[in-house]
């Protein structure tokens, strides 16, 4: 596999990984549930189009 066509693979992990930090952080600092319960959500909606490890723990 050439550099060219890596690009776009590790530019897309690394994008993926600062939203998942991101969401993260925002879910630490969640006052209300429902807020909270709705960026689990959209955590759980990354973790399902993504291979490996699972973002959301059960």
């Amino acid at each position: 596999m050439s550099a060219p066509s890596r690009r776009p693979e590790i530019r897309r992990r690394r994008v993926r990984k600062e939203k998942v930090e991101k969401l993260r952080k925002r879910i630490a600092a969640a006052s209300s549930e429902s807020e909270r319960s709705q960026l689990t959500a959209k955590l759980a909606k990354l973790a399902r189009k993504s291979p490996g490890q699972p973002l959301v723990k059960a």
